[in-house]
């Protein structure tokens, strides 16, 4: 039986209020490296923790930020079944990229969209890291690899008969690909930063 809309409601707003804890900016003022957005791209996710040259600070962020996603699903599926915790992915996801705290300027939600998808489907954890470590070994550019994992994980859903699952991350796909702009016209011009290159 399908949860009623007030339900999704509030899966969706407990979702959110989970994706919108700013755990990069947390970390990082409470290790008294200041605030994160005020280095490199102004980002609060992993990526940028990372320009704080603080390796452990970084995989930490990045597994929070993942775990607030698989929390609000799990959490979410277990009170309303698929569709709340369809419901509260995508508030999570959308906490994490427009948090209410910080005028709405977030991350870009890779980490969160990552943690969502081990919620609902963590078969997919493992078609999404292939891809992801395929295009970063091919071409060294981290936002490629994750612009193409994200864009084969709805494909991989609906080929594996999980349509509702499919369209919910086709949803978040296109959203993180309209946060990745910057990255996207980089690419395009060939100014995009490789892994591990300085500066």
């Amino acid at each position: 039986m399908s949860p009623g809309l007030l339900a999704l409601a509030a899966a969706l707003i407990g979702g959110y209020l989970l994706g919108s804890i700013p755990f990069g900016l947390i970390l990082t003022k409470m290790a008294g490296l200041g605030d994160v957005r005020s280095i490199g791209s102004g980002n609060i996710g992993a990526t940028n923790v990372l320009r704080t040259g603080n390796k452990k600070l970084a995989a930490l962020t990045l597994l929070l930020d993942a775990f607030k996603g698989t929390a609000a699903v799990l959490m979410a599926s277990e009170l309303f079944g698929l569709h709340g915790a369809l419901a509260a992915g995508v508030g999570a996801f959308l906490g994490h990229l427009f948090p209410v705290w910080l005028g709405f300027k977030g991350g870009k939600g890779v980490a969160t969209y990552i943690g969502i998808l081990l919620g609902l489907a963590p078969v997919m954890v493992l078609v999404f890291a292939v891809v992801w470590i395929s295009i970063a070994y091919l071409s060294r550019y981290s936002s490629l690899s994750a612009l193409v994992a994200t864009l084969v994980i709805p494909v991989a859903l609906w080929i594996t008969g999980q349509p509702e699952i499919s369209l919910v991350m086709a949803v978040l796909t296109l959203i993180s690909w309209w946060k990745h702009k910057a990255n996207i016209e980089r690419l395009i011009s060939g100014t995009e930063g490789k892994i591990g290159q300085k500066g």
